[in-house]
């Protein structure tokens, strides 16, 4: 491989795992802001209290942002052992980021609900965790495979 090549697929997946979980992040938080909004006009219209778990909703597909950032952070020292590395962020930056977006999906389904039943709230947040869980497998299991990947021949 040439190397100008593998440089640019080494330091283009070592941003891509941040950048990638970052956008996966941003369409989970607007499509739960998005149903908040929503449910909130209703609660208004119907003179219903507004629940305060919405905002839970709204930001938990953060967190895959942050598992990005400490995916990158244990990437970067071990980025030399292979320029396949950049194409292994990006993978892990695109399972994170289809967890936010699904967190947010639910996220909006549970914000839509809450407001209209006033109920439920455990086991939506129940929900929330599950895909949570996901993103967190990732992390980890990539972080796991830094540790097996062998450095070049002689080197």
């Amino acid at each position: 491989m040439d190397a100008s090549l593998a440089a640019f697929i080494r330091d283009f997946g070592e941003i891509c795992v941040v950048a990638i979980a970052s956008l996966g992040s941003s369409l989970g938080v607007l499509a739960a802001a998005l149903s908040a909004v929503g449910g909130i006009k209703k609660c208004y219209l119907q003179n219903k209290p507004i629940p305060g778990v919405l905002v839970v909703y709204i930001a938990a597909p953060v967190s895959q942002t942050i598992y990005g950032l400490i995916l990158m952070l244990q990437l970067i020292p071990v980025m030399n052992k292979s320029p396949y590395l950049g194409l292994f962020g990006i993978m892990a930056g695109l399972g994170l980021a289809v967890s936010a977006y699904g967190q947010g999906k639910i996220g909006a389904a549970a914000a839509d609900a809450a407001c209209e039943t006033g109920k439920g709230d455990p086991k939506y947040i129940i929900a929330l965790g599950i895909i949570e869980t996901v993103a967190l497998f990732v992390m980890v299991f990539a972080i796991l495979g830094l540790g097996t990947i062998k450095g070049p021949a002689g080197g």
